[in-house]
């Protein structure tokens, strides 16, 4: 994230809507952004002054959100302050050659079925000025609103291309482009399923030369939903049947091949399935929790927090005290980041064998299940595996070259199938350095994708 520039907007917005506030409303102002009450003596600007110089680097995001949020700007100060959140947010990055392509990809009368939708949308993430008041007063003053109006929806002599460049879409923030282009192919804007597919592929053709892709990820009142994500990152397929904290293998069936419905027949009560879309932002912790909460009936935040840690703690194997090391240090890591990062699920069953034990023989079960998975922005699959030495070594403790061939191969699989796997041996996790070394290892990890931490 580029902090200055985030200080930059941020402090230039407290200081402006806090010097216009009166002297006893300034104390409500601070407390609705989290932040201290400046001391009652001395002016407005001085109170202000204090209260910007307050902010810490670890709250900037936090109020710039709620500025966002809860507060009256202008359009291009909610631009310029969403670009400077956005700007570690990793989104993949499209080049104006690609931009381009894409515009010329599409024509006009593609766009859109209904004009107040588009528009409606663009508002949503350009400046267009507003012609209210030069209506009013008679003047001929032209904003981006007006010449949007006249030259492409009532007399439609700009291309989607030229459309594109008075928007500013070639130079903007790869976060705002994706929103767009987002926009474009949703159901709010184009109510026709139809019609959204075509867009998407008219656009895929596009972008596939960037690496980049929209990606069905569910849906909303009924019409699919599409984010933009890394082709070459993403998994085959968008989760469906997320079956996980469980230890022990469940008894299941395929109840119906066609739309990949699990059933659990038994021990439904020892593994945790979490069954809503995941987004373009992954599954976050916060997400988890409040399924959870949802799920579980529990209305106080703290208690959902607490009891959720527990119930994925208990899930991991008593046996294997090195993953309760990992699952630990990660949340002692990032402790008041943890709501907005990655979820790191344990005890993932990958897939489902419906023959027993007796009939696929005793290794049936081997590589059935993932230690943890974290479920990235724009579909990126992170497996984490903790190697014992039952991974490579027969009972008797001798190395077993076989066993150790059929990890290599299913490690080959996961990645195959879209999965990034990386593996951690037992024995480095119960070093007394163990903490630091899990901490170190997804502050890298973060910054490759990257996820901000702070």
């Amino acid at each position: 994230m580029d902090l200055e520039a985030l200080r930059r907007h941020v402090s230039g917005l407290v200081f402006r809507i806090g010097v216009g506030e009166s002297h006893t409303k300034i104390g409500v102002f601070c407390e609705k952004l989290h932040l201290p009450t400046p001391d009652p003596a001395g002016s407005k600007r001085e109170r202000m002054e204090a209260c910007v110089s307050a902010i810490e680097d670890g709250q900037l995001a936090d109020v710039a959100k709620r500025l966002l949020q809860s507060f009256s700007i202008t359009t291009a100060e909610r631009n310029a302050l969403q670009d400077a959140l956005w700007s570690y947010e990793g989104f993949p990055e499209i080049t104006k050659r690609c931009r381009r392509d894409v515009a010329r990809a599409l024509a006009s009368d593609e766009l859109f079925s209904d004009a107040r939708r588009l528009l409606k949308l663009l508002d949503e993430l350009w400046v267009l000025g507003d012609d209210l008041l030069s209506e009013m007063l008679g003047l001929t003053t032209k904003t981006l609103r007006s010449e949007i109006d006249q030259h492409f929806f009532r007399n439609p002599d700009w291309s989607t291309e030229e459309l594109f460049d008075q928007l500013g879409a070639f130079e903007a923030s790869d976060r705002r482009f994706a929103l767009f282009l987002e926009g474009l192919v949703s159901g709010e804007v184009n109510p026709d399923e139809h019609a959204q597919r075509r867009l998407v592929s008219l656009i895929n053709d596009a972008l596939r030369k960037e690496g980049a892709e929209l990606w069905e990820t569910g849906s909303r009142d009924g019409y699919p939903c599409f984010a933009l994500g890394s082709s070459g990152l993403r998994s085959r397929a968008r989760p469906k049947n997320l079956i996980f904290a469980s230890h022990v293998k469940p008894d299941l069936r395929l109840s119906d091949a066609i739309d990949n419905e699990v059933e659990i027949l038994s021990g439904a009560d020892k593994v945790l399935v979490y069954d809503r879309s995941i987004g373009w932002d992954g599954l976050r912790w916060r997400d988890l929790q409040q399924w959870w909460a949802e799920t579980q009936e529990i209305s106080d935040d703290a208690k959902a927090k607490v009891s959720l840690y527990r119930r994925l703690l208990d899930s991991l194997p008593q046996t294997s005290p090195p993953q309760c090391t990992l699952f630990d240090a990660y949340h002692r890591a990032f402790g008041p980041a943890i709501p907005d990062l990655p979820a790191l699920l344990p005890e993932v069953w990958l897939h489902w064998d419906p023959k027993t034990v007796a009939a696929r023989g005793k290794d049936a079960l081997l590589h059935s299940r993932m230690d943890f998975l974290l479920l990235f922005p724009h579909g990126v699959r992170i497996v984490i595996e903790v190697d014992g030495k039952q991974h490579y070594a027969d009972t008797q403790g001798h190395a077993d070259p076989q066993r150790y061939a059929r990890m290599m191969a299913a490690d080959r699989e996961l990645r195959l199938s879209g999965y990034e796997v990386y593996r951690f041996g037992a024995a480095e996790l119960m070093k007394e350095d163990a903490a630091d070394v899990v901490k170190a290892f997804f502050v890298a990890l973060f910054k490759r994708h990257p996820i901000t931490t702070i």
